[in-house]
């Protein structure tokens, strides 16, 4: 990965962690940006393991693949949130890991 895309990377996840922190959660965190792979993109957003993307080209087999190794890890549902230029950012899980944060949502109403 050259220079130039582990900067937009990087911006990519401070953006979002930012994004994450208007919506209402105020722990979130981009992660350290020396760690390429020893902390989370974005922590702090409680159960979810958040893997950042943004890219043109969508490879969502890969990233999830990377998401549910990482979430292995670091512990919580991974889940992939990705956005190409000009658009809005996506959020992309497992089918049984959003029925269980659903139900989970749901049971604290």
């Amino acid at each position: 990965m050259g220079a130039k895309s582990q900067r937009k990377g990087r911006a990519a996840e401070r953006e979002l962690a930012e994004l994450l922190r208007q919506a209402g959660f105020p722990s979130v965190r981009a992660g350290d940006a020396l760690s390429y792979g020893r902390w989370p993109d974005v922590a702090g957003l409680e159960g979810v393991h958040v893997e950042v993307k943004r890219c043109e080209r969508l490879e969502l087999a890969a990233w999830m693949r990377q998401a549910v190794e990482d979430a292995a890890r670091f512990g919580g549902l991974p889940c992939v949130f990705h956005r190409q230029n000009r658009q809005g950012w996506l959020v992309s899980m497992r089918l049984a890991d959003w029925l269980n944060l659903y139900e989970r949502a749901i049971k604290h109403e």
